[in-house]
C-alpha cells in the first residue's frame, strides 16, 4: 500500500515578516501625498503657532500654550491622519485590486498585510511625532513631560484608537478613493469638534463636549493633560478606549478580503 506523501506546509518566518514590513514602507514612502501630508502639514501648525505671541505665552506652572494645547494637537494630527486617512487607504486598495484574495491562498494570511501595514503606520508615526518633538524642543525650547512615560502612554492608547477607526474606514469604504473620502470626512469631522480650528472653549457646550468623547478630541486633551504633568481626566480615556474597542470589533465584524 503506497502512502501519499506528508505535506508540510511552513508558515512564515521572522524574514517573511521583515520583508513584508519593508515592502510595505516601501509603498508609504512612494506614495508622496500620504507621506508628506501627516508630518508637513502638523509641523505647519507648530510653526504657525509658535511664532505667534499666544504660542508662546507663559501658563501657571511655567509651561506655555505651546507645551499644553499646541503640540498635543500636533502630535494628534499625526496620528490621525496616519491611521484614519492614510492606513485604511492602502488596506481598501488591497482589496480592490485582489492582493488580500491571492494572498489567502498562501502560507501568508492576509491578516499579514493588516499587522505590516499597522507596523508601518506606527513607524510613520514615530518618525513624524519624534520630528515635531524635535522641531519643537530646539527651535522653540519646549519642555519635556514632567511624566515620560504617563504620556508616552496616553500617545499610545490615541494611536490605537486612531487606528482602530482606520480598520473601521478600511472596512466599510469599497475603493481606495472611498477609503480616503471616509477618511478625511472622519478626520475633519472629529477635528472640527475637538480643537483642530481652535480652542474647544470656543465651541458651543454641547458640541465641546461630543467633541471631547471622540478620539481626537479624548487624545487632544489627554495628551495635554500627560503632558503637563497632570493625570489626564478618566472620560478622555475612556473615551479612547471605548473607540479602540468598538472600532475594532466592528472592523473585525464587517471587514471583507474580498
Amino acid at each position: 500500500m503506497v502512502t501519499a506523501p506528508e505535506i508540510v506546509v511552513r508558515r512564515p518566518g521572522p524574514r517573511a515578516w521583515a520583508a513584508l514590513v519593508a515592502a510595505e514602507c516601501r509603498m508609504v514612502v512612494r506614495d508622496t501625498a500620504g507621506l508628506v501630508v501627516p508630518i508637513g502639514l502638523p509641523l505647519l501648525i507648530l510653526v504657525m503657532n509658535a511664532v505667534s505671541v499666544p504660542g508662546g505665552q507663559t501658563l501657571p506652572g511655567g509651561r506655555t500654550v505651546l507645551d499644553v494645547y499646541v503640540l498635543p494637537l500636533v502630535f494628534t494630527v499625526i496620528i490621525a491622519t496616519i491611521g484614519v486617512v492614510n492606513m485604511p487607504s492602502f488596506l481598501a486598495y488591497y482589496r480592490r485590486t485582489g492582493v488580500l484574495r491571492r494572498l489567502a491562498v498562501t502560507p501568508a494570511h492576509p491578516a499579514m498585510v493588516l499587522a505590516a501595514q499597522v507596523v508601518t503606520s506606527l513607524l510613520q508615526t514615530a518618525v513624524g511625532v519624534g520630528l515635531a518633538l524635535g522641531v519643537a524642543v530646539v527651535a522653540f525650547g519646549v519642555r519635556a513631560p514632567e511624566h515620560p512615560g504617563r504620556t508616552v502612554a496616553v500617545v499610545a492608547l490615541a494611536a490605537a484608537a486612531m487606528y482602530a477607526v482606520g480598520m473601521l474606514v478600511a472596512a466599510v469604504a469599497p475603493s481606495g478613493n472611498a477609503s480616503v473620502a471616509i477618511g478625511l470626512t472622519a478626520f475633519f469631522a472629529m477635528g472640527a469638534t475637538g480643537g483642530l480650528f481652535g480652542p474647544t472653549q470656543n465651541l458651543p457646550d454641547r458640541v465641546a463636549t461630543v467633541g471631547e468623547a471622540l478620539p481626537f478630541g479624548a487624545a487632544v486633551q489627554a495628551v495635554g493633560a500627560a503632558w503637563a504633568g497632570e493625570p489626564p481626566q478618566p472620560r478622555h480615556l475612556i473615551a479612547l478606549a471605548v473607540a479602540t474597542v468598538v472600532s475594532a470589533l466592528v472592523a473585525a465584524r464587517f471587514f471583507r478580503w474580498q
